[in-house]
């Protein structure tokens, strides 16, 4: 046994118009995406072939239509879809979803809000054996 390999997406930022407020639907704000994938790339590796593992220039594409699309009030609600898009990939064992909001309407000052949802397997419940 051994630890599944994993791709990392970070700082996806992207427009979007998700809160529980008017003004966040009608005036949007950027939001950051950071995305783990935990899989094995052993094929992809052997292979050095793109269509072994996920190609993450389409799974970037495919998250920004997501955060830039229908608007929900929590970034919780975000995240698990997100979660959901990336677990569509079969070969995605878990993965881990961060979505910050940076500018969200909080009258202090802060650097960022964000929340991380966690969706597939457990990664200590995964065996992977070497072929």
């Amino acid at each position: 046994m051994f630890p599944l390999d994993e791709i990392a997406l970070t700082g996806l930022t992207v427009f979007g118009r998700h809160g529980v407020y008017d003004h966040e639907r009608e005036n949007g704000q950027e939001f950051t995406i950071d995305v783990r994938l935990h899989l094995p790339l052993s094929d992809a590796a052997a292979s050095d072939d793109v269509a072994d593992t996920v190609h993450y220039g389409e799974l970037a594409e495919k998250i920004a239509g997501l955060v830039a699309g229908e608007p929900v009030d929590l970034i919780e609600t975000l995240a698990a879809r997100i979660a959901d898009a990336v677990l569509e990939d079969r070969r995605v064992i878990h993965t881990s979803v961060t979505v910050h909001k940076p500018h969200a309407p909080i009258a202090l000052t802060f650097s960022d809000v964000s929340v991380t949802v966690h969706r597939g397997t457990p990664y200590d419940a995964v065996e992977v054996t070497a072929p």
